[in-house]
């Protein structure tokens, strides 16, 4: 949503943002064209955030109001219902949907976009009518994830990583349903095979002291933790894996690295294969399958020419998440409908 915002103001539009004082959001938005307003919202039925959405809207009059939280859904529904402002409402998390919910957005005069297709199939599984539901891609600021100059040879001297070594990497969560046990399972059998191939994790999270202590003591596993600036680290990496075992809605981090130009792995789950192009800009896998994930970086780590093929192909595939283009599109609809001026 914070890339979304960021690229409608960019084309032009003027943009608000109803977002907390100290929030991630806000932090994010507060070096952009887009325009800040503060609030809270604890819960669906919270005063204090409804009593800051009716000022805002009191004041602004919007030709368009967005959601993206299901907590905000009802105050959104109710109160631009009230003043005549239409709606749109974003869902990014495959979560159950409760019954009130799942009527509002079943029968409520609103617009509902899901960030991939697996996630419009979800919904409408749920009980949403499929009319109702509409495709808009997650939107990517691309030229954000060109690696910098030079990232590549200092990040792997600090890691100390030979030139040569094959580094997979991997960005996100330490969760055991995203799979890092089993890429680190074959991360380990294609090293014993191959000692060039090492392995790069970026992020943390749950399971973080379990996974730390699953690969102590093999020095071919660098563990960095979070950081906010991962552009340079996948110029680091020579290939990039997303081997959830448990259903992703999209696989955003994939589409991030082919921007970079790198080859990538993913998981046959959830959205995750709508991020890259299978057997062209990637390979697909089975999750949590080793030994076609340890073969699978082998064939990478062993084949530059393979490398340089998917590689290219992805930095063309991830032009569709380009966020002025999602952000265009997004107009194109509205202004079907009247909603932007």
């Amino acid at each position: 949503m914070i890339t979304f915002l960021r690229a409608l103001a960019d084309l032009g539009l003027e943009t608000h943002a109803l977002v907390h004082p100290q929030g991630n959001i806000a932090n994010a938005l507060r070096d952009s064209p887009v325009q800040l307003l503060f609030g809270r919202f604890r819960n669906s039925a919270d005063p204090t955030g409804i009593v800051d959405l009716n000022r805002a809207l009191s004041r602004l009059r919007p030709g368009l109001v967005i959601g993206s939280f299901s907590k905000e859904y009802w105050p959104l529904a109710l109160i631009t219902r009230a003043y005549g402002i239409p709606l749109m409402l974003f869902r990014h998390m495959d979560l159950p949907i409760r019954p009130s919910t799942r009527w509002l957005l079943s029968h409520w005069p609103l617009r509902l976009m899901a960030v991939s297709r697996y996630l419009q199939t979800r919904l409408v599984d749920q009980g949403i009518p499929a009319a109702r539901v509409e495709y808009l891609p997650n939107p990517v600021v691309l030229d954000d994830f060109v690696p910098p100059s030079g990232s590549r040879e200092r990040l792997r001297q600090q890691l100390g990583i030979a030139d040569e070594a094959f580094l997979v990497g991997y960005v996100g969560a330490w969760h055991r349903g995203k799979g890092i046990f089993a890429l680190a399972e074959a991360i380990n059998a294609a090293h014993a095979q191959d000692a060039r191939i090492e392995g790069l994790w970026l992020g943390g999270g749950p399971h973080e002291e379990a996974f730390r202590a699953a690969v102590a003591g093999r020095p071919w596993h660098h563990l960095q933790g979070w950081t906010d600036a991962v552009a340079p680290w996948y110029g680091a990496m020579d290939g990039l894996a997303l081997p959830s075992i448990e259903p992703d809605t999209f696989g955003r981090v994939l589409v991030e690295a082919q921007a970079s130009g790198l080859p990538v792995l993913g998981a046959n789950i959830g959205g995750i294969p709508e991020a890259f192009a299978p057997g062209q800009s990637g390979l697909l896998l089975p999750p949590g399958d080793v030994v076609a994930w340890r073969d699978a970086i082998l064939a990478l780590g062993q084949s530059a020419a393979l490398r340089s093929s998917l590689g290219q192909e992805g930095q063309s595939f991830v032009q569709r998440f380009a966020a002025q283009s999602v952000a265009e599109e997004f107009l194109r609809r509205a202004n079907a409908l009247g909603n932007v001026a």
